[in-house]
């Protein structure tokens, strides 16, 4: 489904990574792990175009799509859960979730915009409690299901989605995996960025370990979770 053939990209004049290759394959969740500073989120963005690709390719469905704008990768079906939620504070939930479907506002009509709300509220149902509450007065937690919750409204089939656990209570983490699974069990693609190793790996078909902006180890996550390196490094074992 996603393929990256030997990407740079970085911040003006300094590259943040240097020929990196992955694949992500259709119906699998891919984890990518790595210190802070490693270019985790700078990757994601790449694939995203709100950092352009300086080198190498990035395919979808075996399109060349790295020239691309944000636009264009959000109508691909490529969507982004950024990192930190970054919900519109001063906007109700359902105001932030009517943006996720901004690509297909139109063509959605009222019925259609109904209904995605009601099926996001479905999986979150918290999110229909609170549906015309101001966003920035939800706690963490909330936020982070609107966050997912406004990017199920593009309709995705790539879902990236950028340290989902950062700042939650383990008990709201558990609950934020488990939606993400279920998301993949029903079909939905997921390429993961996740500071949490450990969950990273459990949740990974395959995982990639990135390093000074470079992949220096892939595999099974299963695998990985028992590799020595990544046992040291990673796990603190």
């Amino acid at each position: 489904m996603l393929q990256l053939e030997h990407v740079h990209s970085g911040y003006g004049q300094v590259n943040v990574l240097t020929d990196v290759s992955l694949e992500v394959n259709g119906g699998d969740i891919v984890s990518l792990i790595g210190a802070n500073g490693a270019g985790k989120s700078t990757l994601l963005k790449t694939v995203s175009a709100l950092i352009r690709c300086r080198e190498g390719r990035i395919l979808y469905d075996g399109k060349d799509i790295s020239k691309l704008s944000p636009h264009k990768i959000v109508e691909l079906g490529i969507i982004q859960v950024p990192e930190g939620r970054q919900v519109i504070g001063e906007l109700t939930v359902r105001e932030n979730l009517l943006l996720g479907s901004h690509i297909k506002f139109a063509q959605l009509g009222r019925t259609g915009r109904k209904r995605l709300i009601d099926e996001v509220c479905s999986i979150f149902p918290i999110l229909r409690q609170r549906i015309n509450q101001i966003a920035g007065t939800l706690s963490g937690g909330e936020q982070q299901m609107l966050a997912i919750g406004r990017a199920l409204m593009g309709e995705p089939k790539l879902l990236l989605t950028d340290e989902p656990s950062l700042g939650l209570a383990p008990i709201i983490v558990d609950d934020v995996c488990k939606v993400l699974l279920k998301l993949n069990e029903d079909g939905l693609t997921l390429f993961m960025v996740e500071q949490n190793a450990l969950i990273a790996l459990e949740m990974a078909k395959v995982a990639y370990v990135l390093e000074g902006g470079k992949i220096s180890l892939q595999g099974k996550g299963s695998d990985l979770l028992h590799d020595d390196k990544v046992r040291e490094s990673y796990l603190g074992v």
